[in-house]
């Protein structure tokens, strides 16, 4: 009688486990959010934006803005923007002034300022003087600072804060809204 009660009971116990483990709700699926937990409330990959890159026109005295639609792919808007600006123009009463070989290694955004690194072909490949510095250094400070919640772009080489591109304008530090190259 004893062994048939224990037996009974380890039935019942085997029967309520697999009861439970029948349950056909996904218990690490959640409909809404934990309280503390944030969602990601970007725009999907695929989106397209319009936004405006600087250019310089032919006589490098003003910088023009293009309106140009791109896709996100996944990028964010700033780095789309960035690749826009190397991408150039077609508009043939504007120039493009980052060098062909530069590419644009990262941007990431703290705070208000933007930062973004190229390669050493910006430094190596540049030409112009110092109105050709001041008119890349305005392309990218400009096209960036379009986005309000950017205020300051800060510049670097693979990584590193230089003092100048070419030797004529400081680089060392955030730049703000270069608001005097404008057309």
């Amino acid at each position: 009688m004893k062994i048939t009660k224990i037996l009974i009971s380890m039935l019942l116990l085997v029967a309520v486990f697999m009861i439970s483990g029948c349950n056909n709700t996904d218990v690490t699926k959640q409909d809404k959010p934990s309280a503390g937990v944030t969602t990601n409330t970007d725009k999907p990959a695929d989106d397209t934006l319009e936004i405006k890159v600087y250019f310089p026109n032919n006589d490098a005295s003003k910088l023009v803005a293009e309106k140009k639609k791109v896709k996100l792919k996944g990028a964010t808007k700033y780095r789309a923007a960035m690749d826009a600006l190397l991408a150039g123009t077609d508009d043939r009463k504007l120039t493009t002034v980052i060098p062909k070989d530069a590419k644009v290694l990262g941007v990431t955004v703290t705070g208000d300022t933007a930062k973004v690194d190229f390669n050493k072909a910006m430094v190596d490949k540049l030409s112009g003087g110092s109105t050709g510095e001041e008119m890349l250094v305005g392309s990218i400070v400009n096209t960036l600072t379009e986005f309000p919640e950017i205020k300051k772009v800060q510049i670097v080489i693979e990584g590193r804060k230089v003092e100048t591109l070419k030797g004529h304008m400081d680089t060392s530090q955030p730049i703000t809204r270069m608001e005097e190259l404008l057309k």
